[in-house]
């Protein structure tokens, strides 16, 4: 028989690893898309690039507090250790960036699809949706980096 903990951990290191990576990864593949300027490529991998996070990075994303949870009553943390604390804090802030990054992937899809139908170069509007994709994008990702470690340290900060 399974050991329910054992698979409860499993499911919230898979689900984290998929949240980090194909937050990266979709990311990364954007973002290079992106630099060439390319309106009909970058409407293509946008595509794939939106899907991809409704599908990986949401569903890892509903999973990782459900698991986390979980978790924390099965090993007998307090829910109100300082380090859980933090790890809440930074995970909100990390879906507060995610959840208007979603948006302003599928924007910006939308606006290269519409010039590479029109036969146009990107207009000022596209780049304004990517330097925001971009600015909400590094506090997302840095609170990610900050909660592996405040998992794996569960560091005594005060109290």
């Amino acid at each position: 028989m399974t050991d329910p903990y054992l698979l409860v951990k499993w499911l919230h290191i898979i689900s984290s690893t998929v949240l980090f990576g194909f937050g990266g990864g979709t990311a990364y593949y954007l973002w290079t898309t992106h630099l060439t300027g390319h309106a009909p490529t970058i409407a293509r991998v946008g595509s794939m690039v939106v899907r991809a996070d409704w599908i990986f990075t949401g569903t890892s994303g509903i999973l990782q507090p459900l698991t986390g949870f979980a978790l924390v009553r099965m090993e007998g943390f307090s829910p109100l250790e300082p380090w859980l604390l933090l790890t809440y804090g930074l995970y909100i802030l990390a879906f507060a960036c995610w959840a208007p990054v979603v948006w302003l992937q599928i924007k910006a899809q939308r606006l290269a699809a519409q010039a590479a139908h029109a036969g146009t170069p990107l207009g000022p509007d596209y780049r304004r949706v990517m330097r925001l994709w971009v600015t909400l994008g590094w506090p997302a990702f840095v609170s990610l980096l900050l909660i592996y470690w405040l998992m794996v340290s569960k560091p005594a900060l005060w109290g």
